[in-house]
């Protein structure tokens, strides 16, 4: 199956932006959901960005984030990206890509962190 690889994270100044990129190891083929999720210490992870490979459904974001930051992907590139702006402590955390053929379900923010099978090791994000 496909293989994620993130990068991008860093540590910054509250108020900065950064940029997350997701590699895949092949084109991401149609009927695929996509996704960015993060992950604080001592937290659950959760789902930040969600859409799918054919641009059906649109980007559900979570309430958290919205406004902040930003889902896009380069097809050609088979790499999907995370820009993130106005940068809060909060925001801290491990992020990952994950990818899953779901099949004819939507590809939105109901869909839970286990519906999703293929994962990225993950890259922190520091933000003081």
């Amino acid at each position: 199956d496909v293989q994620l690889v993130e990068s991008g994270g860093d540590a910054v100044q509250a108020g900065g932006s950064l940029r997350l990129s997701c590699k895949t190891s092949r084109r991401v083929y149609s009927g695929y959901c996509m996704g960015w999720f993060r992950q604080a210490p001592g937290k659950q992870r959760e789902a930040i960005a969600i859409t799918d490979s054919d641009d059906r459904d649109g980007v559900s974001y979570a309430a958290s984030v919205k406004g902040r930051f930003t889902f896009s992907k380069d097809n050609a590139e088979n790499i999907f990206y995370l820009q993130m702006n106005s940068l809060k402590p909060e925001d801290t955390a491990t992020y990952y890509c994950a990818s899953q053929n779901l099949g004819a379900r939507r590809c939105t923010s109901k869909l839970e962190v286990t519906d999703f099978g293929v994962w990225g090791q993950g890259t922190q994000v520091t933000v003081s």
